[in-house]
């Protein structure tokens, strides 16, 4: 490493600043690497702690770097263009018919193909699979349960599981009872069974905007009516326009993910979080709220859910380990607020039980604490990651690309120059072996047809940057 010059006229911190900047420029430094602590970076420069501190300060006011609790500091993609939403851009909606799901099923049939980059798929637990760990434990299940394992279990799931899910909610201080839990394969169960607790064919569902498309898939086969609700990409939710729509539709219920939002990986600030739940329970509007990612934020704690400040028991909580351990064990569960006996009906009616091994090594899993050493693994892989994808995509993309800033989660969500159709362009992209997600499966009324979702929720090597690279090329040519 480069000395530092103790008789030069500049000051030692801006000299500091000067060779962080060129290990930089010299790809010694990537986008999301951990920079040197302050005393590793002092010792080798042979200058003092406070010198480091000031320098790495300057270059965090300067939006170089960013400081992580408990971590240290990191470097920041640099020229990405922030994307951004104003009413003015923004199309008056109304309650749609949602017909997307042609579109939908042929996202799934390509994206899934071997040997196809997987830009398109939103499976965070791809970036740093606790695979090994749970295959130990489930072969120490194996051992203790023996025949019971191919039987039946509890239709709501569980005691154990529920129990070990109740108590990660009452540390946020949510009265979490293990009774009302109820298991489900995957979210996707919870997110039915929720929906139809409360609303039925021909309801108005206030959703996202844009939301994750299998929210839309389901209430397309439900026959509901969605309608779009402007979402900022970094505060999530505009809760002006929620009361506007509330003022001027009957809508039954609400499918948000307040914590962090796919696919623009938004986070909503607590003070929100409570105005949103209070709004809606002033006017008696069940919150369906899809926390599938609220334990992969990149802040200092983890956001509250929603149901935390409900004084009407009327937040009903999904959520699910796919996208934090074991996607394929397809476990998932339900906090049904007051809707408990409608859920655990319909759970009965809808499968009957969930796979016992899975739930029964996913307690084991959670209770051994490997869970949480995963996930604290995890969340820093994905932070790391996004970084990465974004200083790539600004630097391999078209110039005129508006970016997010995710606060979360596992993708990035991305406006393309030139009103390109994400749609089209999809088709040549999976011809050249890469995924990635148009976006107008994001919308029931086929906005966003100029934007994309790329994961970051991979393992990061040579191919992966060379597929951005190309789809940032075939998205210049479009």
């Amino acid at each position: 490493m480069q000395a530092i010059s103790k008789q030069s006229t500049d000051f030692l911190y801006q000299q500091v600043i000067e060779l962080i900047q060129q290990m930089q420029r010299s790809g010694t430094l990537r986008a999301g690497d951990k920079l040197p602590s302050l005393r590793k970076l002092s010792s080798r420069l042979e200058v003092s702690v406070p010198t480091v501190k000031q320098a790495y300060l300057e270059l965090e006011r300067q939006g170089a770097i960013a400081a992580r609790p408990q971590s240290g500091y990191y470097l920041k993609a640099e020229h990405a263009k922030p994307l951004q939403s104003t009413r003015a851009q923004w199309r008056k909606t109304v309650p749609t018919p949602v017909k997307c799901r042609s579109l939908i099923e042929r996202v799934y049939e390509e994206v899934h193909k071997p040997g196809i980059v997987p830009l398109g798929i939103a499976n965070p637990v791809m970036a740093c699979s606790p695979d090994k760990t749970l295959a130990r434990t489930m072969r120490r299940v194996l051992s203790k349960v023996a025949a019971k394992a191919v039987s039946y279990g509890p239709i709501h799931g569980d005691p154990d599981l529920r129990r070990q899910i109740a108590y990660r909610y009452q540390d946020h201080g949510i009265k979490a009872d293990p009774e009302q839990l109820v298991i489900t394969n995957g979210a996707q169960e919870a997110l039915s069974i929720a929906l139809q607790c409360v609303a039925k064919a021909g309801d108005v569902i206030a959703v996202e905007s844009p939301t994750f498309f299998g929210l839309l898939e389901l209430i397309e086969a439900l026959n509901m009516k969605a309608l779009e609700i402007r979402t900022c990409s970094e505060t999530g939710l505009c809760l002006d326009d929620l009361s506007q729509a509330i003022e001027h539709h009957p809508i039954k219920a609400c499918i948000f993910a307040s914590s962090i939002n796919n696919p623009m990986g938004s986070l909503m600030p607590e003070d929100k979080r409570e105005k949103m739940v209070r709004l809606l329970e002033e006017k008696d509007i069940p919150l369906i709220e899809d926390d599938v990612y609220g334990e992969l934020y990149f802040g200092e704690k983890q956001p509250r859910p929603a149901t935390f400040y409900s004084r009407k028991n009327q937040v009903m909580t999904c959520s699910s380990f796919s996208k934090t351990a074991a996607p394929g064990y397809r476990l998932g569960w339900l906090m049904p607020g007051k809707w408990e006996e409608q859920a655990k009906r319909l759970k009965r009616s809808h499968s009957c039980s969930t796979g016992m091994l899975q739930q029964w090594t996913m307690s084991e899993f959670i209770k051994s604490g490997d869970y949480d050493r995963h996930l604290k693994v995890l969340r820093k892989t994905l932070a790391f990651n996004s970084e990465r994808m974004r200083c790539h995509v600004a630097k391999h993309f078209p110039e005129d690309t508006c970016i997010c800033t995710p606060q979360g989660g596992s993708v990035l969500w991305l406006k393309c120059p030139n009103n390109i159709n994400t749609a089209t362009l999809f088709e040549t992209a999976i011809e050249q072996g890469i995924s990635f997600t148009p976006g107008s499966i994001f919308s029931p009324s086929g906005k966003y047809h100029d934007y994309m979702r790329i994961s970051f929720g991979v393992v990061w090597d040579d191919e992966i940057e060379a597929a951005v690279v190309k789809l940032g090329a075939l998205v210049g040519q479009a």
